[in-house]
């Protein structure tokens, strides 16, 4: 039994764009079998339209409209504020909404996780079982908490909400789905549906980097004077010590990481932007300016959210070990393998996708002090189910998933498998987007989506 959530602090400002955002605050058990055990608190921010009425109406503010909850992805990162994701805002608040946009626990301002807060928690072991109640099943006992809290006064028939719920959001989903359906009136994953079926991330891996290798195609062709550039850079790396901004060594590995925008609208061309102004940078000077490297520094996110790096691999594990998955399936294939004692000078250098590897604890200093609780964690075998499939199978709650055919993240594949599952599933399936399409192609995704739940097929 889920204990609603304590209110802790509620702040309302007006916000351009005609939005009312309260800045909320909750408290929850770190351990929610435990709820007289260690707390934690909660950030999220609500969003509804700010009215001025010529007369003040007393009604107003009292209307009790459906939640629609936005689940972000990751894990590790926090959520947009409502006015910076205006398109989505508006959409839902048109609708007959009111917004949430939730923080999970760690993340963004819900007690945050880095390195500080976490090796404060004490030895190796201590952090990694603290660590242990940071994924999807514990965010949707958290969101459980906040809807027992923010329903407590609506009547039985309006308790229920909608969220939508992208990337690893929608793995949280289709884990709210399998759970703790009786809270839901529906649920929207946009490219977020998780292969339910796997139990260890290997095969979900697997399929992912043959498709960072077909994205490494793609920006080759297009930009194939990278070639020559990537290969420049990379051998000044190799045989120079170079510093980022915050002290951390570059090395030839964190260029090549690049390649996780590669999945993104636009990604190709960011990266390719980067890798021209660090060859145009050695041509002039012979070496990288700062600028330079403070654009090679922000394509990480290793550093500001080091959970992303910490569970990344726990996210897909459900009774087995995740055991550095990331360096086990890339040795597969030998095309990404680059010899530490040489640049190679014949084959194209591919540049590596959404992937944490071992290495990473050593060549991030954020990430160094929790090398020990990261490698207890990845050894872990008791992890919890992360979904109930005999569930999905008779689920009553409707639900429309966003499915991309050239999805880099989340294999496509996989993605209809699940949706196959889930009884009532409604599905967008598109070539035309890519993962991030939320964000960057909010209108059509939207458009698309409430089709799906409003009209009909004959």
């Amino acid at each position: 039994m889920i204990e609603p959530a304590r209110l802790i602090s509620a702040r309302e400002h007006q916000v351009p764009g005609k939005l009312l955002v309260a800045e909320l605050l909750f408290e929850v058990p770190l351990d929610h079998t435990q709820p007289s055990g260690e707390r934690i608190k909660l950030f999220c921010r609500s969003a509804k339209k700010f009215a001025k009425p010529a007369a003040p109406d007393s009604k107003a503010n009292k209307e009790q409209l459906p939640w629609f909850v936005y689940i972000p992805g990751g894990p590790g990162f926090g959520c947009p504020p409502p006015q910076n994701m205006m398109e989505l805002t508006t959409e839902v608040l048109e609708r007959g909404y009111q917004f949430l946009c939730f923080d999970h626990r760690g993340m963004g301002l819900s007690t945050p996780a880095t390195a500080a807060t976490i090796t404060a928690k004490g030895s190796p072991e201590q952090q990694a079982d603290y660590l242990r109640h940071f994924r999807a099943e514990n965010a949707v006992r958290d969101l459980e908490a906040i809807r027992k809290c923010l329903t407590a006064d609506y009547p039985a028939e309006q308790k229920k909400w909608t969220i939508m719920g992208t990337s690893y959001g929608g793995f949280v989903c289709l884990n709210y789905l399998s759970f703790h359906p009786q809270g839901l009136r529906e649920a929207f994953p946009v490219a977020g549906m998780a292969p339910i079926t796997q139990t260890t991330p290997d095969e979900p891996i697997r399929r992912l980097v043959k498709k960072v290798k077909e994205r490494n195609e793609k920006y080759y062709a297009k930009y194939p004077e990278d070639k020559a550039s990537v290969k420049k850079v990379l051998q000044l790396i190799h045989d120079s010590k170079i510093h980022l901004p915050s002290g951390d060594s570059l090395t030839v590995d964190r260029f090549r990481e690049m390649g996780i925008s590669f999945g993104f609208h636009g990604g190709l061309d960011r990266v390719h932007s980067i890798v021209h102004r660090a060859a145009s940078d050695i041509d002039m000077f012979g070496y990288l300016t700062r600028p330079t490297l403070s654009d090679l520094e922000s394509m990480s996110s290793f550093s500001d959210q080091p959970l992303y790096a910490v569970l990344h691999g726990s996210i897909y594990a459900q009774g087995q070990a995740s055991a550095w998955a990331f360096d086990r399936v890339l040795h597969e294939f030998p095309e990404f393998q680059v010899d530490a004692g040489k640049v190679p000078k014949d084959e194209e250098i591919l540049f590596t996708g959404e992937m944490v590897f071992r290495r990473a604890f050593d060549d991030y200093g954020e990430l160094k002090p929790l090398a020990a609780a990261a490698d207890l964690l990845e050894a872990k075998q008791d992890w919890d189910k992360l979904y109930d499939i005999e569930q999905l199978r008779q689920n009553q709650v409707p639900v429309y998933a966003a499915i991309f055919v050239d999805d880099m993240y989340v294999d496509f594949n996989f993605s209809l498998e699940t949706a196959s599952i889930v009884r009532g599933c409604k599905t967008f399936v598109t070539n035309m987007l890519y993962h991030n399409a939320i964000r960057a192609k909010n209108a059509e995704v939207m458009k698309a989506l409430f089709a799906l739940r409003d009209d009909t097929l004959d």
